[in-house]
C-alpha cells in the first residue's frame, strides 16, 4: 500500500496488517504512513478533503 500523502510504500506484517495508521475521512478509509502522521496529526483530514 501508499501514503495517501507522500505515496511512499508502507510496509505489512507477516498477518497482513499495515505498519501505518488508517485516517477516516467522509466515509473512506486513508492509509497514512506513520513519518505523515507524526508530523501533520492536526492538518491530515484536511489535505485528504482537498484530494
Amino acid at each position: 500500500m501508499k501514503c495517501e500523502i507522500c505515496s511512499k510504500e508502507i510496509g505489512v506484517t507477516f498477518l497482513g496488517k499495515l505498519k501505518g495508521n488508517y485516517v477516516k475521512v467522509k466515509g473512506k478509509q486513508y492509509p497514512i504512513c506513520n513519518s505523515c502522521f507524526k508530523e501533520n496529526k492536526s492538518s491530515i483530514k484536511e489535505s485528504l478533503v482537498k484530494k
